[in-house]
């Protein structure tokens, strides 16, 4: 029997697995903008047999949940359990990104099953550069969710110093995006309406595209 010799072997980088998903629909938006509420609606429209939300957030918070024996669901919810454990929180996933930016952005997009992939939750300009510049074989669309702070004080927002003025939450200020959604409440339900239509078509546009 040849024997091998393993210290002439070389490490090869490991080859990424086929992806599923042909578009990807990025969402950004402060907190308590309702990016789960819009992404939720374009869900129902593109139905759950084509399309699926991921979030970016949730392999993060298993991980952080793992490592300090928290509860992984609690974190995933949007109770007080969350926001007291937030700042260190932001501070353990930024220690990650500056080791490999596309960490988490990765380990979603590789674990999605369905043809379209809704990602809710973008915060850094390294989130889009994943998804533009890493996955070039799929189809991209941005989107921009946007409310007041009224609005958003009376969802539950609170001006917290460390959470809202740091790059999870300021990173994508000023980007441009291929669409900007007002989710203000009731009187902006037919222009949110008319514009998730919108977004509906240029994503079909994208599948066939694709």
């Amino acid at each position: 029997v040849a024997r091998v010799d393993m210290g002439n072997l070389s490490c090869a980088p490991c080859a990424r697995p086929p992806l599923q998903c042909q578009v990807v629909v990025i969402f950004s938006g402060k907190r308590k903008s309702g990016k789960d509420y819009v992404t939720n609606l374009l869900l129902q429209r593109l139905g759950e047999g084509t399309a699926e939300i991921g979030r970016l957030s949730a392999p993060l918070k298993k991980a952080y949940a793992v490592e300090h024996k928290l509860d992984y669901k609690k974190l995933l919810s949007d109770g007080p359990y969350k926001e007291q454990y937030r700042k260190d929180m932001i501070k353990w996933g930024e220690l990650r990104r500056d080791k490999d930016p596309g960490y988490f952005a990765r380990m979603v997009v590789e674990d999605a099953k369905k043809s379209i992939l809704i990602i809710s939750d973008a915060r850094r300009p390294t989130d889009l550069e994943f998804f533009q510049n890493q996955l070039k074989e799929i189809e991209i669309v941005t989107v921009r969710v946007e409310a007041s702070e009224k609005v958003r004080a009376s969802r539950g927002w609170v001006y917290t110093e460390g959470v809202d003025n740091v790059a999870s939450e300021c990173g994508l200020d000023g980007r441009e995006w291929d669409f900007v959604i007002r989710n203000d409440g009731p009187n902006t339900v037919p222009p949110l309406n008319a514009s998730l239509e919108k977004l509906l078509s240029t994503i079909e546009g994208k599948m066939k595209e694709g």
